[in-house]
């Protein structure tokens, strides 16, 4: 397992992170089971494991709490918080009055008193970034935690918690955990370079595009029977992203590698990646992503994933990204109709 420098922070973390939103009722509800590969791949040399609140209502953090007893100094621990974790309009998002009570509720289910590095799950547009930063920092300097983050913002937002950072004094987001893969290469344009300039480490979410890039699903042939098909039906029909699989199992079985493991070099070569985020839900999972580690792509295979999905470009329709309002709602992007009228 090789470590790397998480941006500019000083810590030092696998290229493999662990994420834990399969363990629980999301994913594997068995706490024993999770628990063992939680400790597989820690004996496997991975050192860094990412969780949320949100993640099967706080019961993916219990297990990962679990799991670390006696373990936990030698863990970089990171978690988020902004969705919603109860009917109450105010146990979400990313103001003051959530974040001092989120983390409290992190640290007791995660039986810790500190968090290596917290994150900002998405953006809050109804919420000043100086009111976040203000409170994580605070929480900083009342050391319980290291360092904080951003995961799935836009590059423009990035970019203004950087520049209020500096102009107020307060602490920067050290790391992105934005979505990458072959299928996903929108990030390349400027989000990468954008984390690189500003030092900031970046952990990739979903290097296998939900599960397309397992080779399971396959164009003119019968979904499988899977939770992440149920809920990402647009993107597991998609033809494009259908088609360009189909090249790239051929371009795998060239290589002599299965389409995993291809996938996961892939998104590990760039420059800016730190780490790429494993969501196993079972042992096997975790095994057969194992034991791609040491994969390295030749500049030849790299060149032709580049002729199957050009570099900056989303083929995939990730459905799990973040949606800024403007797009969701059209009132946001359409003048009244009057004012429509008179023009």
């Amino acid at each position: 397992m090789q470590y790397r420098s998480l941006g500019r922070t000083g810590i030092k973390v696998s290229s493999y992170c662990l994420g834990a939103m399969m363990f629980g009722k999301m994913g594997n509800p068995d706490h024993d089971e999770s628990i063992h590969i939680i400790h597989r791949a820690l004996d496997a040399g991975i050192n860094f494991i990412d969780t949320a609140d949100r993640y099967s209502a706080g019961e993916s953090e219990e297990i990962v709490g679990k799991a670390l007893k006696g373990r936990r100094d030698s863990i970089v621990l990171a978690t988020k918080f902004h969705g919603p974790m109860g009917d109450d309009p105010n146990m979400q998002g990313n103001s003051r009055r959530w974040i001092t009570r989120a983390v409290e509720d992190s640290l007791r289910r995660l039986g810790t008193d500190y968090i290596d590095l917290y994150q900002v799950h998405r953006p809050s547009p109804d919420t000043d970034i100086e009111e976040t930063l203000s409170a994580l920092t605070d929480l900083m300097r009342a050391g319980k935690v290291r360092a904080i983050g951003s995961s799935t913002f836009p590059v423009s937002e990035i970019v203004e918690a950087q520049w209020v950072a500096e102009r107020r004094g307060l602490a920067r987001f050290r790391t992105e955990q934005p979505p990458y893969s072959i299928l996903d290469r929108g990030i390349e344009r400027d989000m990468l370079p954008t984390c690189q300039r500003y030092g900031m480490g970046v952990m990739v979410w979903s290097p296998l595009s939900k599960g397309m890039l397992t080779g399971k699903y396959r164009k003119s042939q019968p979904m499988p029977d899977s939770p992440r098909a149920k809920y990402f039906t647009k993107q597991f029909s998609d033809e494009r992203s259908l088609e360009a699989v189909e090249q790239l199992i051929l371009l795998a079985q060239e290589a002599g590698l299965s389409l995993t493991h291809l996938a996961l070099a892939f998104v590990m070569a760039h420059p800016g990646v730190t780490s790429a985020i494993l969501g196993p839900r079972t042992m096997q999972h975790l095994d057969d992503l194992l034991a791609g580690a040491e994969v390295r792509l030749s500049e030849d295979v790299l060149d032709r994933i580049d002729g199957i999905v050009p570099p900056g470009i989303d083929v995939s329709l990730n459905e799990a990204n973040y949606m800024p309002p403007a797009l969701v709602r059209p009132d946001l992007r359409r003048r009244r109709a009057g004012e429509r009228a008179e023009a």
